[in-house]
């Protein structure tokens, strides 16, 4: 049966079974026809394997466990249950973070120098008793547990309703900063906002409007569709992006070039840079402000999605009342050269 039709799920019970035993070599054995098996299993399989494998991620010894967690990301990418997966492998990139965060002080402790890459450049036999198996397992693993996180964010609903998001958005600021290392793709990730509102005015008029952002990587995502959104309606002046570069900022595959329409500026007067997320708008009044002005200098970018596997959605909902946007106009700053 494993070597005909069916040998993906027969190397998944497989391996639940050595797992759950604690059969080592049963386990490897198992874990190597997973691996091989992977590729050529179709969606129904990967769909009911989806929250077999991410049950037994916290059972599965620190070498091979990462490589779980991207299989389960897969699983879920194939249209597994992301509710029934996401957990445990939250839990499992948090106690990698967490172990790696231990890794880099015992590191930086012991003299060793530069951090070794993931790949295990730069480590020596030495460093597994000098550091702990653990941690140095989890250092190498955080790649693999980045790619796992970021497919599972890709679901809203994950998103917006499976927990474990603050902790492991606190690991990993803190494994970055004592690394030098920013894990963009996992930290833009659980920056992700969903159904924010976000309140925009435009200076040179006054006129002020309300959004809300939904799954929305990056900023130059955001702008494309803030122009497309309020510049396309007619409601402020400018010049549009095309409906293709639109497209691939919502739901479709590539990017095309397009061009900057404005400047955005938070409530403070800083630039909000179109390199970072929407989550950087500073907050007023407990709703994130952005303010429009004329673009500086002429700003080109390949428009796209951060995320391919994210919808990007802006919503327009109203404009504001002449007396709203000139309360708010009142309490931001000028812009900072």
């Amino acid at each position: 049966m494993i070597f005909g039709r069916g040998r993906f799920p027969a190397a998944v019970e497989s391996f639940e079974t050595a797992v759950r035993a604690q059969d080592a070599d049963a386990a490897e054995d198992a874990f190597a026809r997973l691996a091989q098996g992977f590729g050529k299993a179709t969606d129904a399989e990967l769909r009911a394997a989806g929250p077999r494998l991410s049950a037994l991620l916290r059972e599965v010894p620190p070498g091979p466990r990462a490589v779980v967690a991207v299989m389960t990301g897969a699983c879920v990418e194939r249209g597994a249950d992301p509710p029934a997966c996401a957990p445990a492998v939250f839990a499992s990139a948090l106690d990698a973070f967490e172990q790696a965060a231990v890794f880099c002080e015992r590191w930086v402790a012991a003299g060793r120098g530069d951090l070794p890459d993931h790949e295990g450049e730069g480590l020596e036999e030495t460093d597994f008793e000098r550091i702990g198996f653990e941690p140095v397992m989890a250092w190498q693993a955080l790649p693999q547990f980045e790619m796992a996180c970021v497919a599972m964010l890709s679901v809203p609903e994950v998103r917006r309703a499976v927990p474990g998001r603050d902790g492991l958005r606190a690991a990993v600021a803190r494994v970055a900063e004592m690394s030098g290392e920013p894990f963009k793709c996992l930290a833009y990730a659980l920056a992700v906002l969903d159904d924010e509102p976000l309140i925009v005015l435009d200076r040179a008029t006054g006129a002020g409007f309300a959004l809300r952002v939904s799954g929305i990587g990056d900023n130059f995502q955001l702008h494309t569709l803030l122009a497309d959104a309020l510049i396309g309606r007619g409601l402020v002046a400018g010049e549009a992006p095309s409906a293709e570069a639109v497209a691939c900022c919502r739901d479709r595959a590539g990017m095309v070039p397009t061009t900057g329409s404005f400047n955005l500026v938070g409530a403070d007067g800083e630039w909000i840079w179109n390199e970072g997320n929407p989550a950087d708008i500073p907050v007023v009044d407990g709703v994130r402000l952005v303010v429009l002005d004329p673009p500086p200098y002429r700003r080109s970018w390949d428009a796209g999605r951060f995320f391919p596997g994210m919808t990007g959605e802006l919503v327009y909902e109203r404009a504001l009342a002449p007396e709203e946007s000139a309360a708010l106009l009142a309490r931001v700053a000028e812009p900072v050269r």
